[in-house]
């Protein structure tokens, strides 16, 4: 028998080349919650495995930095430190991916540390988080 529709949940390798794959904002924001979706399902030891491979960049560094914030974010709530590969994956210019101003205010008040670190605020008000 083939192995053909044995799931395996998606590594932070995996998405990043969907998001090489598309340029496509809306599809790129559906991608990055379907990882969250399946990570949050997977044991804490498969978490972290899903974490630690380096992806590939992505050929847009805001996109490089969201992936590397969001793997130190994730590794830190199993207090780890963040994966090597997230140190040089940081915007010089910050990137508010809102489109609103009240969103974007939103997210330079309440950004979690490791978005903030990499220089991505994201709202907690904004569709595309939800």
């Amino acid at each position: 028998m083939s192995a053909v529709g044995k799931y395996a949940p998606m590594s932070m390798a995996t998405l990043a080349e969907h998001l090489i794959a598309t340029s496509e904002e809306r599809v790129r924001w559906k991608l990055v919650w379907e990882f969250l979706e399946e990570y949050r399902w997977e044991p804490a030891g498969t978490q972290v495995g899903l974490i630690r491979g380096e992806p590939r960049p992505i050929g847009d560094e805001r996109w490089d930095a969201l992936l590397a914030a969001l793997a130190e974010h994730l590794g830190a709530q199993h207090d780890l430190a963040p994966p090597p590969w997230t140190d040089s994956r940081v915007l010089r210019r910050a990137w508010f991916p809102a489109e609103s101003a009240i969103q974007r205010a939103d997210a330079l008040v309440h950004p979690p540390a490791a978005f903030r670190k990499h220089g991505v605020y994201l709202s907690s008000h904004d569709p595309k988080a939800a």
